[in-house]
C-alpha cells in the first residue's frame, strides 16, 4: 500500500517516540547493572554514565560472603515453586465451577469473593488468627496465607467461559466423563495461556514477597530474599559483615554502594530470565478480563 508524506511523517514521529520512552524505561535497568560492576568511587562522584568504570565484582563478593544471601534466596526459590503450585489449584478448582452455567449459586459465591477485594479483616486479626492456628514462624505461613487471589480467580473463569465452549462439556459428559474428568481432560489442556499467566502473575508476587515475611516470621533461617535485601539497604546490614575490618568510613560507604546495586541484579535476575518467554501469555493475561463474551 503506498504512503502518502503525511504517513510517512507520522511513522517517523510515532517511531522516534516508541524508541525515546523504550530508552527512559530501559536506561535504569542498564545503569544498574553496569553501577553493580563498576568501582563505586566513581559510581557516587558520577563518572559512570554509559560504560562501567574500573570494573570490578567487589559488590557481588560482599554480597555472597553473607551466608543469610544464600539462605534466602533458597528460601525464596521453595516459597515460589511451592506456593505457586498450591495458587494454580486453588485458582483453577475455584475458577471452573464459577464458569460453569450450571452451578447453582455462583453468582452469589462470587459476589462473595468480590466482597473480600473491598473488605477485610485487618492486619491484626490477621495476625491473632494465625497465631491461634500454630503457623507463626512456619512454612505454611508463607504458602497458605495467599493461596488464592480473587482478581485472578476473575481472570481464569473469564478465560474457561469464553475459550471451552459449552458445547464440549457436554460432548464430554455425554461420553461418560464426570465434572472433575471433564476439567482434567478436557478444560486444562486447553487452559495452557491462561495457565502460564496464572505461573507469571503467582510467581512475581511469591518473589517479590516480604510483608507476610516481616510479619509472621521471627526465624532468620526462615527468611526469603527480600527481607535479607531489605536488611542489606534499609537497615544497614553490611555493617555486620564488615564490623571486624579497620576501613574508613569512605571504604565503607562505597562498599554500600556496590552491595546496594548487586543485591539489586542478583534479586532480579530469575525474573528477568523468566519474563520473556512468559510476556506474550502476559500481555494476553492483562487483555482477558477485558473483553466481553
Amino acid at each position: 500500500m503506498a504512503t502518502n508524506r503525511g504517513d510517512r511523517l507520522f511513522n517517523f514521529v510515532n517511531s522516534f517516540l516508541l524508541i525515546f520512552i523504550l530508552l527512559i524505561v530501559l536506561y535504569p535497568m542498564y545503569f544498574v547493572l553496569i553501577a553493580s560492576i563498576s568501582n563505586p568511587e566513581a559510581v557516587l562522584n558520577g563518572k559512570v554514565f554509559l560504560i562501567p568504570k574500573q570494573l570490578t565484582l567487589q559488590g557481588y563478593d560482599l554480597v555472597f560472603k553473607n551466608k543469610d544471601i544464600l539462605t534466602g534466596y533458597g528460601n525464596t526459590i521453595l516459597y515460589t515453586v511451592v506456593g505457586t503450585a498450591l495458587n494454580l489449584v486453588m485458582t483453577v478448582l475455584a475458577a471452573y465451577p464459577l464458569s460453569r452455567r450450571d452451578f447453582k449459586g455462583r453468582n452469589a459465591i462470587m459476589a462473595m469473593f468480590i466482597f473480600t477485594l473491598f473488605f477485610s479483616g485487618g492486619l491484626i486479626p490477621t495476625y491473632l488468627l494465625i497465631k491461634q492456628l500454630s503457623m507463626l514462624n512456619t512454612f505454611a505461613v508463607m504458602i497458605v496465607l495467599g493461596a488464592v487471589a480473587v482478581w485472578n480467580i476473575i481472570i481464569m473463569r473469564t478465560f474457561f467461559q469464553q475459550n471451552v465452549p459449552v458445547e464440549v462439556h457436554e460432548a464430554a459428559s455425554i461420553d461418560g466423563c464426570s465434572n472433575l474428568g471433564i476439567l482434567i481432560r478436557v478444560v486444562i489442556p486447553l487452559s495452557a495461556p491462561i495457565l502460564a499467566v496464572m505461573v507469571l502473575f503467582y510467581s512475581v508476587d511469591h518473589w517479590n514477597a516480604y510483608f507476610n515475611a516481616l510479619i509472621f516470621l521471627s526465624r532468620r533461617s526462615q527468611f526469603p530474599l527480600q527481607l535479607i535485601l531489605r536488611e542489606i539497604l534499609i537497615q544497614s546490614q553490611m555493617q555486620k559483615m564488615m564490623e571486624n575490618s579497620q576501613e574508613s568510613f569512605a571504604k565503607l560507604l562505597m562498599s554500600s554502594e556496590s552491595i546496594k546495586y548487586a543485591v539489586i541484579i542478583i534479586a532480579n535476575l530469575p525474573i528477568f530470565l523468566l519474563y520473556p518467554f512468559l510476556q506474550k501469555y502476559f500481555v494476553k493475561g492483562i487483555l482477558i478480563g477485558a473483553i466481553k463474551g
